[in-house]
């Protein structure tokens, strides 16, 4: 994952590096010094990189022991941490890393020689395994992590952004809850959501805070072996839904850019900001955010990375229009509406997918070779037998 800019794209390569005992100890003083620099530069209000070195370089070396130029990545990764809490308008609490990360400057702080990295302080980590796409491109900036006994050097490095091409049409995304639906108007595609995997794993979290906790006192706070299996839950969940995110918007932007098409998907920020807004959020609807804003990410990067147009299109009515005259849709049973003035009909989800896509070909000005809908008679995605109350159809 990475940013974008002008012509180019910044992306980080993960390299895996044996942990050293002595990297780790110097991550572990590095992370005391990035707290202490950080409350410092909130306490005397430090703004400029220049006071910053000077309030902070000495110390940093001669009290924490940190080599001259990681004590400069120390005071500029602060800086920035401090910098970032100030621009939050919301504030909360003063800043604390714990993570065991360092920030890292190419050819000051750390080497990628053959086999091997090394880091300030002439500590040599033995590479494992890496990605080598992108090893004719210049390393930048890097950060060194250690967590779960597993040691990475994430790499930035700057590629060509490449040339968007002219569409042919577009591949619609439609996401609720449960599942996604993406295509165009012959393509219907669906692939379910991991909310509900998620929401089991944050479950056993919160089952276990509950036995390990009476009234007066959390006692799973205090006891390592139990706080451990908790934050290793809540983490569990959050990859699963990183990595939904992840393989599904790849495999949306390869179906894209096989058929020569752009990629479409509403704009959830109103829907992401309005479910932040609810008070005594419980676990489901905390995994809602998480996911669509993960996918949001993930598909607007992907599509980036590969060159593919991306349209984002207004959210409003887009599963209560009909896409073929644009009235006003009707229930027609579980999950599937009906058009009273020209008749179509169709699942809620595909109806959805299809009035992003319409709304898409408009704002890229793209005219399919087969109109902008197909006729009735093309096959929609269905589960269910189309009936108000659901039962399953009878097939033969």
């Amino acid at each position: 994952m990475a940013s974008g800019s002008e012509g180019l794209l910044t992306i980080s390569i993960g390299v895996m590096v044996s942990p050293e005992p002595g990297a780790i100890e110097l991550l572990r003083r590095y992370n005391v010094a990035l707290n202490y620099a950080i409350n410092k530069i909130l306490r005397l209000d430090l703004r400029s990189i220049g006071s910053v070195h000077n309030a902070l370089y000495r110390e940093l070396k001669e009290w924490f022991g940190l080599p001259p130029r990681a004590a400069i990545d120390c005071y500029r990764d602060a800086l920035a941490n401090a910098n970032a809490w100030r621009n939050n308008p919301k504030k909360g609490r003063k800043p604390r890393v714990r993570k065991l990360s360092m920030l890292l400057h190419p050819g000051q702080s750390y080497w990628v020689r053959d086999g091997y990295v090394e880091i300030a302080g002439g500590i040599k980590l033995s590479i494992i395994g890496w990605d080598r796409r992108y090893d004719g491109y210049e390393n930048g900036e890097a950060r060194l992590v250690y967590r779960d006994g597993k040691m990475m050097l994430w790499i930035s490095k700057k590629i060509s952004k490449p040339q968007p091409y002219k569409p042919r049409d577009v591949i619609a995304i439609d996401v609720n809850e449960r599942k996604i639906v993406y295509g165009d108007d012959g393509i219907n595609k669906e692939r379910g959501t991991k909310i509900g995997e998620a929401h089991r794993w944050k479950k056993l979290a919160e089952d276990l805070q509950k036995r390990y906790s009476s009234p007066r006192y959390p006692a799973w706070r205090r006891r390592k072996a139990i706080l451990n299996r908790i934050r290793s839950y809540h983490r569990k969940a959050r990859n699963i839904l990183e990595d939904w995110a992840r393989k599904t918007s790849l495999r949306i932007v390869e179906l894209a850019k096989k058929l020569g098409h752009a990629v479409a998907r509403e704009d959830l920020t109103g829907l992401i900001n309005s479910l932040r807004k609810i008070k005594n959020k419980d676990h489901r609807t905390k995994l809602i955010i998480m996911g669509y804003s993960r996918f949001v990410k993930w598909i607007d990067w992907q599509a980036e990375k590969q060159g593919i147009p991306l349209a984002i299109v207004n959210p409003n009515g887009t599963s209560s229009e009909c896409p073929k005259c644009d009235s006003k849709l009707e229930e027609n049973g579980y999950r599937r509406l009906r058009c009273p003035r020209c008749g179509f009909e169709g699942d809620r989800d595909v109806i959805g997918k299809l009035n992003i896509r319409k709304r898409a070909l408009k704002k890229l000005r793209i005219n399919p070779p087969g109109g902008v809908l197909a006729p009735l008679t093309a096959p929609q995605m269905t589960d269910v037998n189309p009936n108000r109350w659901g039962e399953p159809m009878n097939r033969r």
